[in-house]
């Protein structure tokens, strides 16, 4: 991973540090490029509000060998990881990778290790193309991320990725405030209730189950599964949207306890490891996507580093679920953390 990360850092200079710690600190406010909005509050507190999360050691049990699998939304994954949405390589990373194999690294490596990865929409026909592409090319493994557009757009692309194979689809709602969307003049927006019952109606004729990623209140979260939403994605995008929000990691219980059973609640911010994943497991999420390490993985090592980052991240979770007395995925919950929020 040394050799991967020192080889991102070559490749993403200018966009992205690749910092030992990947906290939001050195890149605050670098919008497009890796960083925060503004002050990167936003970024910091994802990863913050996670580190103070602490998890309690508990070794008078007798497992020791944890099965970390989970079902999410039909799909067998190795661990309730996924990587997250995530495009523009060419303005937001540097351009040390073409958009397509960058996009092939992060499905075709999550797809070797037994998970599965989102790609994002954009501007440029290209990011959404290399999508597309990529997906059909892993055989429908891959999750797309449409963006809010107003108008037919949104319909047109949800035609494009229903012919990919792939059998979810999701919208991030919390596009709607990206710089770089304003900067190209391209209009995105929040939904009403109705318009987002619209939405998941057209998912859903399409045969595909619908995730919504940028929730970050518990009313929010209720009226998006009464809505239509299978899943939902408790996520600030990366800090990238609106300075000054609350960690991930310290509204996701609240969010948990309203829509826990008739929603897939999935989160994002801050997840480094594979401790954080299991953190994240036992404030309520049913699965973790994880981001821009996988950026730093895929560009310094292809599909290879993807792997590899990921095989760091399995054995990192089975060493948490060990030492937290957790049998498998289900056995995680509040009690092995020491001070929850």
């Amino acid at each position: 991973m040394k050799e991967i990360r020192d080889n991102a850092r070559k490749l993403m200079k200018g966009f992205c540090r690749v910092c030992p710690v990947c906290d939001g600190k050195a890149c605050a406010g670098e919008v497009p490029g890796m960083g925060g909005i503004n002050t990167g509050n936003a970024f910091k507190r994802n990863v913050s509000a996670l580190r103070e999360v602490t998890l309690n050691m508990r070794l008078l049990h007798d497992v020791t060998d944890p099965d970390p699998s989970s079902n999410v939304l039909g799909l067998d994954l190795a661990m309730p990881v996924m990587a997250a949405p995530i495009g523009g390589v060419s303005f937001n990373m540097g351009g040390g990778m073409e958009e397509q194999d960058y996009v092939d690294a992060i499905l075709g490596g999550c797809k070797d290790a037994g998970v599965i990865g989102c790609t994002g929409d954009g501007v440029p026909e290209f990011i959404y193309k290399s999508a597309f592409d990529g997906i059909t090319k892993f055989e429908g493994h891959g999750i797309p991320f449409i963006k809010p557009w107003e108008g037919g757009e949104f319909e047109e692309k949800l035609d494009m990725a229903a012919k990919t194979g792939c059998s979810v689809l999701g919208m991030d709602i919390d596009a709607a405030g990206l710089i770089t969307l304003r900067l190209m003049g391209r209009p995105v927006s929040p939904k009403s209730p109705a318009q987002l019952k619209e939405v998941a109606d057209m998912v859903h004729d399409r045969g595909l189950k619908f995730i919504l990623k940028g929730i970050m209140d518990p009313r929010e979260a209720v009226r998006a599964a009464e809505a239509g939403a299978d899943a939902i994605v408790i996520s600030n995008h990366g800090g990238r949207v609106l300075d000054h929000t609350p960690g991930t990691a310290e509204v996701l219980t609240d969010v948990a306890e309203e829509v826990k059973g008739s929603a897939i609640i999935m989160v994002d911010g801050g997840v480094r490891d594979g401790f954080d994943v299991l953190k994240m497991v036992a404030l309520g999420a049913d699965c973790v996507l994880i981001g821009r390490p996988f950026c730093y993985a895929a560009i310094g090592g292809g599909r290879d580093g993807v792997v590899k980052y990921l095989g760091t991240i399995m054995a990192q979770l089975k060493q948490s679920m060990v030492l937290t007395g957790c049998k498998d995925i289900a056995s995680a919950g509040l009690h092995i953390l020491y001070d929850a929020f």
